[in-house]
């Protein structure tokens, strides 16, 4: 068992609902640690927490990551015509500059 208080494990407060004691844990785990943390489950928790993440929550978390890094880059600065012509000709010249 860990304890609680160590390296990486903070709790955060006992919360009292209804005569049941609940307790949040906020715990900072490599991914490397959380592997072995999961091999050594018994294999039928391991199915367990296999069969929570399915392919399609994958697929829709990766897909909302793809298209959030979409936004950023479409609404990322962009350069006019005449800032693309500046920047073709100063590309030239530094190019010419570095040849000679």
């Amino acid at each position: 068992m860990y304890n609680l208080f160590r390296n990486n494990y903070f709790a955060r407060g006992f919360i009292q609902k209804k005569n049941r004691i609940t307790m949040e844990l906020s715990m900072n785990v490599g991914f490397g640690q959380l592997v072995d943390l999961i091999n050594r489950l018994p294999a039928c928790q391991i199915a367990k927490i296999k069969n929570e993440f399915s392919d399609s929550d994958i697929a829709s978390k990766a897909k909302a990551e793809i298209l959030d890094f979409q936004r950023f880059i479409l609404e990322g600065p962009v350069m006019s015509e005449e800032q693309y012509s500046n920047f073709k000709e100063q590309r030239k010249q530094f190019s010419l500059w570095r040849t000679h």
